[in-house]
């Protein structure tokens, strides 16, 4: 009777704790339940190179910048997926190589893009963060340059909303130009109501406006400004406001300080509406500068805008969220790709994305949360097919049109394997001392990667 009862107070014992696992366990999934889905703002700059931003290189003054690092994280092995404002754009949106989806250089006029085997706008069928991000319940906004369709002689591009966007306000180099700072169809005029010194003001109220609007739901928002892109119109007379000098160093200073300013304002606007702590906010840019005032602009790399190589393509990125990112932290090791935001931004918003094979970016978003990490796979780059069309910038900053890093390995081609180059940028980040010769096997494995990428991108017709 006693090994009964035993047994039986031991069952119930059992049952008493499944319960309570169960229980447990139901609460736990209430509670992730619970937990918002974050607030995404990227930020991303056009032409503003590395050396610009104060907290990675020092000659320039960037407060505002600075703060947002000192309150998150930032890399140091961060690339751009072209050093072009339309390749680059549509690499971020579409997490995949902009050359699949002829993208190699800047969209311009119908003729000038099928001379350079290009399409005259992104394809809307083509997968988008935004339209990702809205199957999980987020709003989504585009507040800045557009520069993947429309514009110049291209009329037909598809508008924003076949991208995902619920909001928009875009450049004239895009698909429905806001008015207020298109007066004529160029970067700027002195008939906009909005002047070009005000424009990054006039963005960020956009961006705070539409998340205002919006409280309550998880919001993406493109916050893709102009500035630093000259022509460099300051407000102030005496440093070039137009009809100045817009290409002296001392108008793009202040026009930085002006771009640094208003992002400090983005800021203190998301603390006022009290989301601040569940915010991510990315902060990085297009491509490199141009013109880079002696190597300074690029934290004294080499390139510049249009070039391959490490000044071009190696950018600033900051990444702030006070719910999940620790302040005051440095990623000096992990290599990060503008091709992974779209699988990090979805990972973090609880977007399935299942085997997809059509993505060339990883989900990075670990390492943002201080978790650093090897690259799973090598990054590859393609800009201007090396033709009479890609004849800038002059030596020594222009590179070959392809290049490859993986680990701290960097090999730069042409693509009948002519110029090739070969960098260990753990000791040699400004590309200066060619391996080519000291590292045969290297060279043939790296060379061969290279040309059988490019082989395999579709034709275009």
């Amino acid at each position: 009777m006693k090994n009964i009862l035993s047994r039986f107070a031991g069952v119930v014992r059992l049952i008493k704790a499944s319960i309570v696992l169960i229980l447990a366990s139901y609460s736990f999934l209430l509670k992730a339940q619970d937990i918002p889905k974050p607030n995404i703002i990227l930020i991303l700059a056009d032409d503003l190179g590395i050396g610009d931003v104060s907290c990675y290189y020092g000659k320039y003054s960037t407060p505002n910048i600075d703060k947002i690092a000192a309150e998150g994280i930032r890399f140091t092995n961060y690339y751009s997926s072209s050093p072009i404002c339309s390749p680059s754009r549509a690499g971020i949106l579409t997490g995949q190589s902009p050359a699949k989806l002829h993208f190699t250089t800047f969209l311009n006029t119908r003729e000038d893009n099928k001379r350079k085997q290009q399409v005259d706008y992104l394809d809307p069928n083509v997968p988008s963060i935004a339209q990702l991000l809205k199957s999980e319940g987020y709003v989504a906004g585009h507040f800045g340059k557009w520069h993947m369709g429309g514009g110049r002689d291209v009329t037909e591009a598809p508008n924003f909303d076949q991208y995902g966007f619920d909001e928009w306000s875009g450049t004239y180099e895009s698909p429905d130009p806001d008015p207020a700072i298109t007066a004529t169809n160029w970067i700027w005029s002195d008939k906009d109501s909005v002047k070009r010194w005000n424009r990054t003001a006039y963005f960020v109220e956009k961006t705070l406006s539409f998340l205002k609007e919006n409280k309550g739901k998880p919001c993406y928002v493109n916050l893709w400004t102009d500035d630093v892109h000259t022509p460099w119109v300051a407000g102030d007379d005496e440093v070039g406001r137009y009809p100045g000098k817009p290409e002296e160093e001392r108008s793009f200073e202040a026009v930085l300080a002006e771009f640094d300013q208003q992002l400090g304002r983005l800021m203190d606007g998301l603390k006022e509406l009290g989301i601040d702590h569940n915010t991510l906010v990315i902060f990085t840019s297009d491509n490199g500068p141009l013109p880079t005032f002696g190597q300074d602009r690029s934290a004294g790399l080499r390139g510049s805008k249009l070039s391959l190589y490490e000044g071009g393509i190696n950018m600033p990125f900051i990444a702030r969220w006070p719910a999940k990112i620790k302040k005051n932290e440095t990623d000096t090791t992990s290599i990060l790709s503008a091709l992974d935001l779209f699988p990090s931004f979805c990972a973090l918003a609880g977007v399935d994305l299942g085997n997809s094979d059509l993505l060339d970016g990883e989900d990075r978003s670990a390492t943002w949360l201080g978790r650093p990490s090897p690259r799973k796979e090598p990054l590859i780059w393609e800009y201007g097919r090396n033709s009479s069309f890609f004849s800038f910038p002059k030596a020594p900053n222009r590179s070959p049109a392809l290049a490859y890093r993986w680990e701290n390995w960097k090999f730069l081609m042409n693509l009948d394997q002519s110029g090739m180059e070969l960098y260990n940028l753990a000791t040699d980040k400004k590309e200066s001392v060619n391996l080519v010769s000291q590292h045969p096997d290297l060279v043939k494995k790296f060379s061969n990667t290279l040309l059988e990428w490019w082989i395999r991108l579709p034709l275009f017709e």
